[in-house]
């Protein structure tokens, strides 16, 4: 039996129990049966069926919010994921056709020569409980698509938006076979997959997590899309609006209660706007209201296992008994517990030998540090072991570029954060991990090559 325990008054909101190791192997059986049908249908029903329970699934987004702030803690108020959920899968179905397409090398009297894109049979998706609409679609839609069965194992603390999927994809058409909800334990997860039960896996967690999914695939040379920890920086240049670099890399900071993939964790700020920038964080950060996530003034809501919220505690008790300073007055947050509630909290006097500005902490804290220099800020930002993506603020786009091509990341950003482009490959670098979603690259990494050498005439 897996439980998720609400983090809004620790009670147990919902669970479901496990599927035994049998049980699992005859789920997956089921979609390995049923795939080959599935891509036999012509990609334009694939394509409606799929837009389709992406349609009912926004019929139920009510529903799907207060299931979200029990689950993980999001504020209501903010309307949960289907925006972008229909964002992202709009596009992708929109490209399908092009990005699928055979590419054709010769069509002649002699030959025909193209290579053609096929399906990789069963893919798994296990999908986080950050975002749990958004992170899962990002395969689960290019999957269908392209004429994939899915399997879908979300997690424990969000284990209803996987319930929700299916009844949403079901009631739009799709076959109760071609994408299967599963609850499973990390064991027959992990047995599952060293079994080569499945033609492809996208995972999208910790580096922990990732490195037990390449154990698990060891030898069976089944395809991997990996995407684990991050520690996104951004930098505010001397040219930079300050105002617009305040407002959105705090939100990209605090957004979620900071439980975000390419959530903002260190800020780097020229010595020009330094104290100017922190003093308006300051300002902005203390407005928030934390709270009950169902009650509609709610800015920022519990995080959403305690363990996530005392490793931030952790974090910033470290950096403080390091040095640094803690500018946010817990008086102004009452609702700060000791347990998910966890007040916002800016940090400055930081430097790199504090966990806050290395580690992961996936929570509502942000050190800000003075930069001289671009080339400085350069080498902050590539002192980590992650790379998602990195946000620049300024009004120069060439020196933006030339700044990113520097940085060791996957996306760079310029006057934004936190978002993603459905038409750009959403990748990252070192323990960050490997692979693409979303754009044609994603769809090329749901499918295989295959090529085709055609002789028409023998003379």
């Amino acid at each position: 039996m897996i439980r998720c325990i609400s983090p809004i008054d620790g009670s147990v909101y919902a669970e479901r129990p496990v599927l035994s190791p049998g049980q699992a192997r005859d789920t997956v059986a089921r979609a390995r049966e049923a795939q080959g049908g599935w891509a036999a249908r012509p990609l334009d029903e694939r394509r409606r069926l799929v837009m389709a329970g992406i349609k009912a699934l926004a019929a139920m987004n009510d529903r799907v919010v207060e299931e979200l702030a029990w689950q993980m803690g999001r504020p209501v108020r903010y309307g949960g994921e289907i925006g972008g959920v229909r964002e992202r899968a709009e596009h992708m179905a929109s490209i399908a056709e092009t990005a699928l397409a055979p590419i054709e090398i010769e069509n002649s009297d002699a030959f025909l020569r193209y290579i053609a894109r096929e399906p990789h049979g069963v893919v798994m998706v296990i999908a986080p409980w950050n975002y749990p609409y958004l992170t899962a679609i990002n395969t689960i839609v290019p999957a269908l698509i392209a004429g994939n069965t899915v399997v879908l194992k979300h997690a424990t603390q969000t284990l209803l938006a996987g319930e929700r999927l299916a009844e949403a994809l079901h009631a739009g058409g799709v076959p109760e076979d071609v994408f299967i909800n599963v609850f499973l334990d990390h064991e027959t997860t992990s047995s599952l997959i060293a079994a080569k039960s499945f033609g492809f896996v996208n995972f999208t967690g910790s580096v922990r997590g990732g490195q037990e999914m390449e154990r698990a695939a060891a030898g069976t040379f089944t395809g991997l899309g990996l995407e684990l920890g991050g520690k996104d920086p951004g930098y505010v240049m001397e040219d930079a609006d300050l105002d617009a670099a305040v407002d959105v890399l705090m939100d990209g900071a605090m957004f979620n209660s900071g439980q975000c993939c390419c959530g903002i964790e260190r800020i780097y700020v020229h010595e020009s706007l330094f104290d100017a920038f922190v003093e308006k964080a300051v300002a902005l950060v203390s407005g928030y209201k934390l709270g009950n996530p169902l009650e509609p003034e709610t800015t920022i809501g519990p995080m959403a296992n305690i363990r996530f919220a005392n490793l931030v505690r952790e974090h910033i008790a470290e950096a403080v008994e390091k040095g640094a300073r803690a500018l946010i007055d817990p008086a102004l947050f009452p609702e700060d517990d000791g347990g998910t509630y966890l007040a916002p909290q800016i940090l400055v006097d930081v430097d790199h030998s504090m966990r806050v500005m290395r580690e992961e902490s996936f929570g509502p804290v942000v050190g800000i540090m003075k930069v001289s220099s671009d080339e400085e800020a350069i080498a902050l930002m590539n002192d980590s072991e992650f790379g998602l993506t990195a946000s620049l603020w300024t009004a120069d786009p060439e020196r933006a570029a030339r700044i990113g091509a520097q940085i060791e990341t996957g996306t760079i950003y310029m006057n934004r954060c936190d978002y993603l482009d459905p038409a750009l490959c959403w990748t990252g670098c070192k323990n960050t991990g490997r692979g693409g979603a979303l754009s044609v690259l994603g769809y090329h990494n749901l499918t295989r090559p295959k090529s085709y050498h055609l002789r028409k005439a023998l003379k």
